[in-house]
């Protein structure tokens, strides 16, 4: 069946940190089904590398630097007239306990995974109201509902995501403008195959594979995401087939987030 305003054929699509990972498989579904792709982040190559295979058109910029994304916004709309969806993808920094991050640590997680977000979606709201149905998709993380090890920085950062989405659904809702947020589990990016190496190093596991199976293997799945499932999810929320959410936050993540860790220890014991 196929739903009223489901196709993106011609829209305008940005994503930043569209240079890798799932910022990269995001451009790449939303080309491929005829978007016009603007992919933003502060490396030149690796978004020279998406746009050679999807054909999207770069835009250098730093997403939590105000002038910087004020101008990439003007040169999309001069562009293309227009901004139909934004996918707030940008994130990183954050990898500590509260007692070992220092402040310029922590100014630099939450400009990266709050900031970036905030700059993008204030500085394209014009365009996003403009279209009458602009939709903005935030990819937050598992680390938005739970708290990890030594990841303070991030986690705060992916937490406060949600509450930007919430408060952005509220009062943007009558412009027609629609918010939601994703949270991610394990994926394979390059930032989780680097996390998967030091840890196969300090467990003394064979290699980045054995890692991941591990970390996963109290995932009803039992495997980390592909990048293009992450996407997969993100064109829905960026389609009119998700038309009357907003506000709504959809857990991407194999089952993690159903499992009560007290019992694992049965299942481990054959039980």
């Amino acid at each position: 069946m196929a739903f009223a305003g489901s196709s993106i054929e011609g829209e305008v699509v940005v994503i930043t940190g569209g240079g890798t990972g799932i910022g990269a498989a995001i451009a790449e579904r939303f080309a491929a089904e005829g978007a016009q792709v603007v992919v933003v982040g502060r490396r030149r190559e690796p978004l020279e590398q998406v746009a050679a295979a999807t054909g999207a058109h770069v835009v250098v910029a730093d997403a939590a630097d105000t002038a910087g994304v004020r101008a990439g916004v003007a040169e999309v709309r001069e562009r293309f007239g227009r901004i139909d969806v934004l996918v707030n993808n940008a994130g990183g920094h954050g990898f500590a306990t509260v007692g070992d991050t220092e402040d310029a640590d922590w100014e630099a997680s939450l400009r990266a995974n709050l900031t970036t977000a905030f700059t993008m979606t204030r500085e394209a709201l014009p365009a996003l109201r403009a279209s009458g149905r602009g939709r903005v998709v935030v990819v937050s993380s598992l680390s938005g509902l739970f708290a990890g090890p030594s990841v303070a920085g991030y986690t705060v950062g992916k937490h406060a995501l949600i509450g930007l989405t919430r408060s952005l659904a509220r009062d943007y809702g009558r412009d027609g403008v629609r918010v939601n947020a994703i949270c991610p589990g394990w994926v394979r990016t390059p930032m989780a195959d680097a996390e998967m190496d030091e840890f196969a190093g300090h467990a003394g596991l064979h290699d980045r594979d054995t890692a991941y199976a591990t970390v996963t293997r109290d995932v009803p799945l039992g495997r980390p995401a592909d990048p293009a499932e992450i996407a997969s999810v993100v064109r829905f929320l960026g389609s009119g087939e998700s038309s009357y959410m907003t506000g709504a936050v959809l857990v991407v993540d194999g089952g993690a987030h159903i499992v009560d860790l007290p019992t694992t220890a049965f299942e481990h014991a054959g039980m």
